[in-house]
């Protein structure tokens, strides 16, 4: 399990909490906060990534769409839907943060929060992301724990 995967898991509860919920960010964050008592560095974490991807949510929704051939917006899973958000975020946002880790983290959410089907669409989609970046498809950072992105 890596570093953040709870924190990424908080973070998709407090997306689905503002988009489903209707709560504004700053209720949706406490609220969890409170519930779920993370360490200071993914609190700060959280909310960071929570309020980026509510501040570009237009954006990301458009890299999503533009991606998810066949898929409207408003069709998809709203949780496939916001786990691709913060993933899209991170990996625009926080360079230092291994690939292959997001993906990866990303897809097991899908997964656990989803459907198995979940978990290839998230990956699909993250892959033609990343390969769109880096026309060659490397996954730079892959290293020991290399993945295919898309093979999912």
């Amino acid at each position: 399990m890596s570093k953040l995967k709870s924190a990424r898991e908080l973070i998709l509860k407090v997306l689905f909490q503002i988009e489903v919920g209707k709560l504004p960010p700053d209720e949706a964050l406490e609220t969890s906060f409170e519930q779920v008592r993370p360490s200071p560095e993914d609190r700060a974490y959280v909310d960071e990534v929570v309020r980026g991807v509510v501040a570009e949510t237009e954006e990301l929704d458009a890299i999503i769409g533009s991606l998810a051939e066949g898929w409207r917006l408003d069709r998809l899973a709203k949780v496939d839907k916001n786990v691709l958000r913060f993933a899209l975020y991170e990996l625009r946002h926080h360079p230092a943060a291994p690939v292959s880790v997001v993906v990866n983290d990303a897809v097991d959410v899908a997964k656990k929060y989803s459907t198995e089907d979940s978990g290839r669409f998230v990956n699909g989609i993250l892959g033609s992301f990343l390969r769109g970046r880096n026309p060659d498809g490397a996954v730079e950072d892959a290293g020991e724990d290399e993945i295919e992105v898309g093979a999912l």
